[in-house]
């Protein structure tokens, strides 16, 4: 086939716009990196949404510069971005603040107080934390009670995904597949919450402020004149409904049903599998909603995930750092020989990587055990990176038990896997075959799939997988690491939160951090 289709990846730290051909075959890509945002007050994390459009105007401009063959071949257009990153419009789509981030840890007040029967239960389940949480992370929340006029000429509450969709269509409407967040919305049913439903309760947002949902991989519009001057994408062209990144990553790697998993090694690493059933991981914590209509994505996620690598270099990498730049390749180039230099294990170091705290455990905490004076900043890093893929191993076999099933095939992607030593070190711990895509841009081209069914070029987005998703690299366990990883797995990592967990509690108390919710009430029973 000679069309092509035109993926775009707006994600935390970078904009990518790339082409792919009919048979999945990245053809070209423009990369815009960037500061993922800016702090007014601390804990704030915004960003000039206005700013995204920009970038993506200009990477889609030098892209069709690149490649301007391919790029008049082109038969629709498809956007994957960032979760949970929300931007308030007018009526004509213009921003009316400064658009919210994922990463954003400002508090709003409550806005449901369950009853006592409720709050009861709600305790018992281990979620009247969680829910408070979810209220006073809610951004649309903070910006009524803190913004009100603001809020006052707020036409419509849009995720990142719903405004870039807009201003390329001029219409307010969103693929379902990328409803995950601080927003109204249904998990199970797949739709916005009724009236009265504990998320329409969490997030009161009108549903006349809300976007119009269709399924992923249906066209939502099509390009309009304005967007075809600002961005050279043909007038006409069918805008395609997507996913959220780690949707397109998961369709991107081949994890279209429940004998396959996908994992993400990204700022927020996850991993997931794609099922037609209704099941929750975590109790009470739902799975999203999938790319495939109908179906969902149960996920577990570690909310700081492959973040801790720029942690890592940040706080003890300055000496490697400087090594990169005067050798003109990447830090992680450098921080790839500790890791060969380092035994498996880390000579004892083990880490518990609850560098963020979850709704379903909003007082965890990290840790790192078995220090000695053998160990040096390698060690560190290796621990750090073995401690990510021990809880990565974890939530893929809860997903196994809570789903009743057995995982097959093991899909990796993401920035980290372009290094060999962490995609090894992760394949020993899981004592699973793991295998790479073809490319490393999974979400694009899972976003590409996607638009590929979309426009016609096959009849359902499962039939484009097969025809557009390969693997590459393959990655099997040494014999010898994976015994050693088994016992530590067993006998230390699996028994370090149950340990750790009462010490934990007591640090909060004492700190407060993390901060607990405000109206969680610890006198009742």
């Amino acid at each position: 086939m000679d069309a092509t289709l035109l993926s775009i990846d707006c994600g935390t730290q970078s904009l990518r716009a790339m082409l792919f051909d009919a048979s999945g075959h990245l053809l070209h890509k423009v990369k815009v990196e960037y500061e993922p945002y800016v702090s007014p007050r601390p804990g704030w994390a915004e960003q000039d949404a206005n700013f995204w459009w920009k970038t993506l105007c200009s990477a889609v401009k030098e892209l069709k510069n690149l490649a301007p063959g391919p790029f008049a071949r082109i038969r629709g257009v498809g956007v994957a971005t960032q979760r949970d990153t929300h931007i308030l419009v007018d009526a004509e789509g213009n921003p009316v603040r400064p658009a919210i981030l994922w990463l954003d840890t400002r508090k709003a007040r409550t806005v449901y107080r369950p009853s006592l029967p409720k709050r009861v239960i709600f305790r018992a389940a281990g979620i009247l934390e969680g829910v408070m949480k979810v209220q006073q992370d809610c951004r649309t929340n903070w910006v009524r009670q803190e913004q009100p006029d603001v809020w006052s000429r707020t036409h419509k509450a849009l995720l990142l995904s719903g405004f870039i969709n807009y201003r390329l269509t001029g219409v307010f409407r969103d693929t379902v597949a990328a409803q995950i967040g601080h927003v109204p919305f249904n998990y199970k049913a797949i739709r916005w919450a009724a009236p009265g439903e504990l998320p329409a309760l969490l997030v009161p947002i009108e549903r006349e402020r809300l976007p119009e949902l269709v399924p992923a991989g249906s066209i939502l519009g099509r390009v309009t004149a304005q967007a075809s001057e600002a961005t050279g994408i043909p007038e006409g062209l069918p805008v395609v409904a997507c996913a959220s990144d780690k949707g397109a990553e998961t369709v991107g790697i081949g994890c279209v049903g429940e004998d396959r998993a996908a994992v993400s090694f990204g700022t927020t690493a996850t991993v997931q599998t794609t099922s037609r059933r209704y099941f929750e991981p975590i109790a009470f914590m739902p799975p999203y909603p999938a790319a495939l209509p109908g179906c969902y994505n149960p996920e577990m996620e570690i909310f700081r995930g492959y973040w801790m690598i720029s942690w890592f270099k940040r706080e003890f990498a300055a000496k490697e750092i400087q090594e990169a730049q005067a050798a003109g390749v990447a830090p992680e180039v450098i921080l790839d020989r500790h890791l060969r230099a380092v035994p498996p294990g880390s000579m004892g170091l083990t880490t518990l990587p609850n560098w963020g705290p979850s709704l379903k455990a909003p007082g965890a905490k990290g840790a790192i055990i078995g220090f000695g004076d053998v160990h040096t900043r390698a060690h560190l890093y290796r621990s750090v990176i073995e401690g990510l893929a021990f809880a990565l191993r974890e939530g893929l076999e809860r997903i196994e038990r809570r789903g009743r099933l057995s995982i097959r095939n093991v899909g990796i992607s993401g920035g980290a896997t372009q290094s060999t030593e962490i995609c090894q070190i992760t394949a020993d711990i899981f004592g699973r075959e793991l295998f790479a895509g073809e490319t490393y841009e999974t979400a694009g081209l899972g976003t590409a799939v996607i638009t590929a069914a979309g426009v016609g070029l096959y009849p359902s987005i499962t039939e484009a997988v097969a025809g557009m998703v390969r693997a590459g690299r393959t990655y099997v366990p040494h014999p010898v690491n994976r015994a050693l990883y088994e016992k530590i797995y067993r006998k230390v990592y699996g028994r370090m939160f149950g340990r750790l967990h009462p010490l934990h509690t007591d640090l909060r108390a004492i700190h407060n951090y993390p901060e607990r919710a405000a109206d969680e009430d610890p006198s009742l029973p």
